[in-house]
């Protein structure tokens, strides 16, 4: 996923927030098997997920199968899962799900003679933060279990749009988030990255809507209200994903394409171009691409993030999509996860960055191969300067790449610059102490070991240890590797990476800020939004009205299309008191719910009377076309500064 917020995750996202040795050469078409059980008794300590209350020590979840209609009229999915299960302890009789919000109309199990017989079952009180366990009595231990249940209008993981919140306007348009959390508020499951199952899928929908799927959605489909899916590799549940609207699909290579409303897949699929050849590279760097197409389907401009790696279906935010390029390495980021993270898997929300942080590496990586090396070291020098920002006394238990068990109250209390950027930071060091192509060769290796498993940040140190530090004697120390792994801040060994083109930018705004004289048009002209970036993001604290005035007049910030430069201009607009850009800063958080792009600007608003006033009727008016998640922070921002309390998920 790309990208959370940089701090608000500590305390407001309260709705939210890969084992033995596989053969290198599965084939793609091959269902796998799930990751084997722990080690030692110290490995599965640390495979303990705080944020599930399923228990796969003893019956672990293998497949599921789903009976699915889509209401849009009622906000609602309703239908049944069906569980194959996996019983561990030959002691356990009871089945422990994670739901939120659902209602549960009964439960089967199959029994041996292949008929089904109801079965006792028990929903606990609402949890806040984690839903209702679902506890099942299984005294014959029955080999599936089927689930008949209805989602809630409210559910967390799920968004339904009106027609007229779409981009055309004619189809209401649906889709899921189950990142971290939220798989269990659409189906009733073990919802906790250290379980893999295989799914299938039956869903019914109205005749003029499309729905998808992350499992193999035909490109070639016909839209007809009945559609089926078949996902063979083992996934864990917040990779399960369903989307549905007023939706073509358009190829940019053989096995990629875009999945789009009518009026923007033509923008999508010029945007997106490269993907096969990020594809082609990634492949040449780490191994085979193993889930037969790389689609995406491109999303209102509510979706909460920039992109959501859901397997075969990659989800994105439009406000990628600017023209020139120039915001792809969320392309790179998103197919990236398809070796890190989807195929080798974080077992819990403590181990984060094993996810993000290798994914980070692979996407710079990536971006350096297509577009350069001054493309790469740009990307990172932004990352590592927001790192900066974010860290601080006050979130030290945070930094640190392994999570100790009990820090993490919420799965997405991690720190973004923790998961993302440190954790790439910490793959850059040791590709440089140990050599770039033995480090390719390293984590080629990890993904073909750990394929199709979820493993602890132990299980990697175990494997660096004999695959790098052992192999590579001299090059890295355990203390060094212990230091980035285990301890807060970012290490003294930590390699620094310069940008020319960045040192120009910054010539450029101290020249402004000492006399006043703007940048020439022939240098500015041929900057792209990362140097735009970094130029606003150098800016003192604040302005006079008379430099942002200024700045407006000659760049147009103020109204700016493109995200990532609204995300800084705005809120320095706001610190500055430059009240001439409130209209425009209404328009921009009412039209987009991307929670990082978004935030930064209500954070600001809500520090004075008259911006938590603009704040709150900006959000009144927003809230209906808000993804849950956004809703859910931006309202508890605007409750902590007006010193209320937010409406609990």
């Amino acid at each position: 996923m790309r990208h959370t917020p940089l701090t608000i995750c500590l305390a407001l996202a309260l709705a939210m927030t890969a084992g033995c040795k596989k053969d290198a050469t599965t084939p793609a078409d091959t269902a796998p098997t799930a990751s084997t059980a722990p080690a030692t008794a110290a490995d599965a300590q640390a495979r303990i997920d705080e944020h599930s209350y399923a228990q796969p020590d003893k019956v672990k979840v293998k497949d599921l199968a789903l009976e699915l209609k889509l209401d849009f009229d009622k906000k609602q999915l309703a239908g049944s899962a069906t569980l194959a299960l996996d019983w561990l302890d030959k002691g356990a009789t009871q089945l422990v799900l994670d739901t939120r919000d659902l209602a549960i109309e009964k439960v089967l199990g199959e029994r041996a003679d292949g008929k089904w017989e109801d079965l006792k079952f028990e929903l606990a009180p609402r949890d806040p933060l984690l839903g209702s366990k679902l506890t099942v009595q299984m005294p014959q231990r029955n080999a599936r279990v089927r689930i008949t249940y209805a989602t809630s209008p409210e559910a967390s993981g799920l968004q339904w749009l009106t027609a007229a919140m779409t981009e055309g306007k004619k189809t209401p348009f649906m889709f899921s988030q189950s990142q971290q959390i939220h798989a269990r508020s659409w189906v009733p499951l073990q919802d906790t990255p250290s379980v893999r199952f295989t799914y299938t899928a039956h869903v019914l929908a109205p005749k003029d809507t499309m729905v998808v799927m992350s499992a193999d959605t035909d490109p070639k489909a016909a839209r007809d209200g009945d559609y089926s899916f078949k996902m063979p590799q083992p996934i864990p549940s917040y990779l399960l994903a369903i989307g549905a609207g007023d939706l073509v699909f358009k190829p940019v290579g053989p096995r990629s394409g875009v999945w789009a409303e009518p009026t923007a897949v033509d923008k999508a699929v010029a945007e997106f171009a490269d993907t096969e050849k990020m594809i082609d590279t990634t492949e040449k760097l780490y191994g085979p691409y193993r889930w037969d197409r790389y689609d995406m389907l491109l999303l209102p401009p509510s979706f909460p993030y920039g992109g959501m790696e859901n397997p075969r279906m990659t989800f994105l935010t439009p406000t990628v999509i600017v023209g020139d390029k120039s915001l792809v390495a969320l392309i790179a980021h998103e197919l990236a996860h398809s070796w890190s993270g989807n195929l080798v898997t974080f077992s819990t929300a403590k181990d984060a960055w094993l996810n993000e942080g290798v994914t980070s590496y692979v996407e710079n990586r990536i971006i350096e191969d297509l577009y350069g090396r001054e493309r790469a070291d740009m990307e990172s020098v932004i990352e590592r300067n927001e790192l900066k920002e974010e860290f601080t006394p006050e979130n030290t238990a945070l930094q640190a790449l392994a999570v100790k068990p009990g820090v993490l109250k919420d799965p997405d209390e991690n720190l973004s610059s923790t998961v993302y950027t440190k954790g790439a930071w910490f793959m850059q060091f040791l590709e440089q102490r140990i050599g770039r192509a033995e480090f390719d060769a390293f984590l080629r290796g990890y993904f073909d070991h750990f394929a199709f498993q979820s493993i602890s940040s132990k299980q990697f140190a175990d494997y660096a240890k004999a695959n790098l530090l052992d192999k590579y004697p001299g090059k890295v120390t355990q203390a060094e590797f212990d230091a980035w792994l285990y301890e807060p801040g970012v290490p003294s060994t930590a390699p620094q990476v310069l940008s020319a083109r960045f040192d120009a930018v910054d010539a450029a705004r101290k020249v402004w800020l000492d006399t006043g004289s703007l940048p020439a048009a022939s240098l500015t002209g041929k900057w792209t939004t990362q140097e735009w970036v970094h130029f606003i993001e150098g800016m003192p604290k604040t302005l006079a009205q008379e430099q942002l005035a200024a700045l407006d007049a000659a760049y147009h910030f103020t109204g700016t299309p493109n995200g990532e430069i609204a995300q800084r201009w705005y809120p320095l607009a706001v610190r500055s008191g430059y009240t001439a850009a409130n209209e425009a800063i209404s328009a921009f958080l009412q039209r987009v719910g991307r929670r990082k792009l978004i935030i930064p600007t209500y954070k600001e608003l809500v520090k004075t009377p008259a911006g938590l006033k603009l704040a709150q009727d900006t959000f009144a008016k927003a809230r209906p076309g808000y993804h849950p998640i956004t809703s859910t922070t931006v309202e508890a921002t605007i409750a902590e500064a007006a010193g209320g309390k937010p409406t609990q998920p």
